[in-house]
């Protein structure tokens, strides 16, 4: 991913692996935490069939991945992130799980659904 001159002319728009890396050296740890969960809960809202296009992108084996994943991201910096930013977090979870369930056509057993490894069971 080297950026040579000739690169850098070409696509003045795009940003050299130095200039990243200090962009990102300057952002606090709880904000990339919250952004990845975002990024998370937006795809996997998607995945479910949340959107406006309902069903053209509904894929619940990657809605589970999806939601499995920010579970444990969630899990794993409990104690790195404030209340402040967990709460919101954890309620589009049990949210998304919630939704995951009644999209199911064949519901996992209490437990056993995307996440509640790490949450607990969620009752829908």
């Amino acid at each position: 991913m080297s950026d040579t001159p000739a690169e850098s002319a070409e696509h003045p728009e795009s940003p050299g692996f130095d200039e990243m890396t200090r962009d990102i050296a300057e952002v606090p740890a709880v904000e990339v935490i919250v952004t990845v969960a975002v990024n998370l809960m937006s795809a996997a809202a998607v995945k479910l069939g949340l959107t406006e296009e309902g069903d053209k992108y509904k894929d619940l084996d990657e809605a589970r991945k999806l939601v499995h994943a920010l579970a444990g991201l969630l899990d794993a910096s409990a104690t790195e992130i404030s209340s402040f930013h967990a709460a919101p977090l954890r309620d589009g979870l049990k949210s998304l799980q919630l939704a995951f369930r009644e999209a199911s056509l064949v519901p996992d057993d209490p437990g056993q659904g995307p996440g509640e490894k790490y949450t607990g069971p969620i009752y829908g």
